[in-house]
């Protein structure tokens, strides 16, 4: 009996035994896998160190970018229409792609995508009419834009037409909207009593996206809905008309998509690429498809329906500067009154295969890291200003980054060149493309830098950006010489800061809030992803029209710029570097260039504006319980946590690797601590919870919009405690997101 216990002592000592050398065996190493791990790091950033370069790359990078090769981009790239879809913006395309090789890109590759489209009915065309009390047409608009000199023999410019429109031919009185603004509709319903269920509408083109003016007029019954741009918008005073001068001709009409897609990407396939495999809705059940035919017209047409108008005055703000009264309708003066407006829309949607271009710098220490700049190349006809202004400043920049790397450089992180395809039908090529990757880029991006148009006008800067990157972008525009007349010895700092000061913090420029209308949106909007725009544009003061005149027409032509916007290409050329010296900090840098203290000071200025906004109604507030204690409260816990992190990126051992990874990755992911997976209300695909698109207006960015919206309009809703309790849930969204945004900015 003593032998056995002896002997299972024995076993059970030996089992021990083997067990204890088995773990000490697999600690030691697990700890040379670290310290492997952890030596590689150290020895790949010496090697960097070690590495022959010059004192600053990113000085040489922006210095090998030149106006003169800026300027043969864009006349290269105009030479032809090339709208999403057609042969020549493949070809397009294609030498895109050959370029960015030759210019020593590590790769360039094609990625398509067969998504839904919209081209007008080549055998059918779309315009309007009057008709008489016989159905006999008295008056039709105009089938095409005059084209201008030296561009008469193009047989394959698309006339003007709204994308996604509705087939039909509606026909009834017509009632001027203004411009179709939700506060338009809510005059005409409110102090008129004009109700325009069953009508026609006409608006003007202006102050907001035009699917938005699509969306009003559908909700408020329409039958259809006339575009037109009024010189009032789309004129100068002062300016002749194209070619003699830079504004609108009254032949002239904007081209765009009539969408209301909330960030879906593919009307077919929303929130999913469009690939061979996906499954697709069909035609009438797709994402965002208006219900109403919808058509675009010159100023000269619009005035020929307008002088015929009846019903009461508008108020003056709503008259442009046509010769007509502006007669709200509905329906014509008496002499006209058996005449009715009618519609004849054939445009039809189609799956077209479209083609992105995305290029590669791969990182050398953090390859799994990216830095995206990417913008689009289709247009609606030559795309002379929108987008080829940005895709010749975005081949400029790959260049000069391209010869760097050729001389042996490699960026710290990869940095990314996209050519969408298909911005202009609603964002669908880089949609798609995000869409694709979403899962690589939530846990990969770093930065998107958009690249549309790099000129809206001429007169001074515009940025748009996440908070993070306001410091960076103010550091860099104080590196850079002024392109403007008279700041030649002046930093672009300093002229932007001259012509544009911030209305909050006048020592500073301003800087905007991101909202939508470009290729941005689904990395920011969607998956939280840091992004920034910049460009040059109008003077906010003197210039009230909308967007520059000739946009989206057959007039933007290289020789629009080259005669009047940017002759000598030096506001492009500071735009390139802008937009380079971006991306090569934000790809080069030990640690990311990002600030979260300036996030935290803009959270309580956006707090304060919308506190200040639901104050107006202070009595509701009381009876209802509506506090924002809570979202102060979590923004202040957010600002503690950020100066913390500051502090602790300040006393960073930057030869520590692991160190500097973790770092990074808090910033990083701050933006997309922001972002919350169910999105806002109605708008699953918006789902970052300070910024978002206006839901009134898709051009302009709002500042925790599930409140604003949940406030909008509230004094007029049926159930008050209902619409108050959305008030204080969107309160509450807010309140938990900030301060889950301020547990990630914590010491780890």
């Amino acid at each position: 009996m003593a032998r056995k216990k002896g002997l299972k002592r024995t076993c059970l000592v030996l089992v021990l035994s083997l067990a204890v050398i088995f773990l000490l065996g697999v600690f030691v190493e697990s700890q040379w896998k670290v310290q492997s791990f952890s030596g590689w790091l150290s020895k790949a950033t010496q090697d960097l160190k070690l590495k022959p370069k010059s004192v600053n790359v990113r000085k040489d990078i922006v210095s090998e970018m030149k106006a003169e090769n800026i300027k043969e981009f864009l006349r290269d790239f105009t030479k032809l229409p090339h709208l999403a879809g057609t042969e020549q913006n493949l070809n397009l395309a294609l030498r895109i792609q050959k370029q960015w090789l030759e210019f020593g890109l590590h790769k360039a590759e094609l990625v398509h995508y067969d998504v839904l489209v919209s081209y007008p009915n080549s055998s059918q065309p779309n315009y309007i009419s009057i008709i008489d009390e016989h159905g006999t047409e008295v008056f039709n608009t105009s089938l095409s834009e005059p084209p201008p000199e030296g561009y008469e023999n193009f047989t394959d410019i698309v006339p003007p037409y709204n994308a996604f429109s509705a087939q039909g031919e509606p026909e009834g009185d017509l009632v001027y909207v203004n411009y179709a603004r939700t506060e338009d509709f809510f005059y005409l319903e409110r102090n008129l009593s004009i109700n325009c269920t069953g009508k026609i509408v006409i608006a003007r083109y202006g102050k907001i996206f035009r699917g938005n003016k699509v969306k009003n007029a559908i909700l408020a019954g329409a039958r259809g809905i006339i575009l037109y741009s009024d010189p009032a918008d789309y004129c100068a005073p002062g300016v002749k008309p194209y070619p003699e001068g830079w504004n609108l001709p009254g032949g002239g009409a904007q081209r765009g998509n009539v969408l209301n897609l909330n960030g879906a990407g593919d009307p077919l396939t929303p929130g999913y690429p469009a690939k061979e495999f996906m499954y697709r809705y069909s035609a009438d059940e797709g994402v965002g498809l208006p219900s109403i035919p919808v058509h675009p017209i010159g100023y000269n047409d619009a005035e020929q329906i307008l002088k015929l108008m009846g019903g009461p005055s508008p108020p003056k703000s709503w008259k442009g500067n046509l010769n007509v009264s502006y007669n709200i309708g509905p329906g014509f003066l008496d002499d006209f009154s058996q005449r009715k407006v009618k519609m004849h829309i054939y445009s039809h949607n189609q799956i077209a295969r479209i083609y992105d271009v995305i290029g590669t710098i791969r990182g050398a220490l953090e390859p799994d890291r990216y830095i995206i700049l990417g913008g689009h190349r289709d247009s609606w006809v030559f795309g002379g200003i929108d987008p080829t202004t940005g895709a010749a400043v975005l081949q400029e920049v790959a260049r000069s980054f391209g010869k760097k790397v050729k001389d042996g450089w490699q960026p710290r992180r990869t940095i990314i060149f996209a050519s969408w395809d298909a911005e202009e039908f609603g964002l669908l090529g880089s949609t798609e493309w995000a869409e694709e990757n979403a899962k690589i880029l939530q846990e990969r991006g770093v930065a998107y830098i958009n690249s549309d148009s790099s000129i809206e006008g001429n007169f001074t800067l515009r940025v748009d950006c996440t908070p993070l990157m306001y410091q960076l972008v103010y550091n860099l525009t104080k590196e850079i010489s002024s392109p403007d007349e008279g700041f030649e010895d002046k930093t672009l700092f300093e002229s932007w800061l001259s012509k544009d000061p911030s209305p909050q913090k006048p020592n500073l420029p301003r800087i905007s809030k991101l909202g939508s209308g470009s290729d941005f949106e689904a990395y920011f909007q969607r998956l939280g992803i840091a992004a920034g725009r910049v460009r040059y544009t109008k003077n906010p003061k003197m210039d009230k029209f909308s967007n520059y005149p000739v946009y989206h027409t057959v007039y933007e032509t290289f020789e629009l710029v080259e005669k009047f916007y940017d002759p000598s290409f030096v506001k492009q050329l500071a735009v390139a570097k802008m937009r380079g010296s971006l991306v090569y900090e934000l790809a080069d840098s030990t640690i990311l260039p990002y600030n979260v203290v300036d996030y935290g000071e803009e959270l309580k200025n956006y707090a304060d504006s919308i506190a200040n906004l639901a104050k107006k109604h202070q009595e509701k507030m009381d009876l209802y319980n509506v506090s924002f204690d809570a979202l102060y409260s979590a923004i202040q816990n957010f600002s503690d946590s950020a100066a913390g992190l500051q502090q602790r990126v300040k006393n960073l051992d930057t030869d520590n690797p692991l160190a500097v990874r973790i770092i990074n990755d808090q910033l990083m992911f701050a933006e997309r601590a922001f972002t919350d997976p169910l999105g806002l209300p109605g708008r699953p695909f918006y789902r970052h919870v300070i910024f978002a698109p206006s839901s009134r207006n898709k051009y302009a960015g709002e500042s925790f919009p599930g409140i604003y919206d949940a406030l909008f309009d509230i004094e007029n809703k049926e159930d008050q405690q209902k619409a108050w309790d959305e008030v204080k849930k969107q309160i509450a969204i807010a309140t938990f997101t900030v301060q889950a945004a301020a547990e990630t900015l914590k010491e780890v």
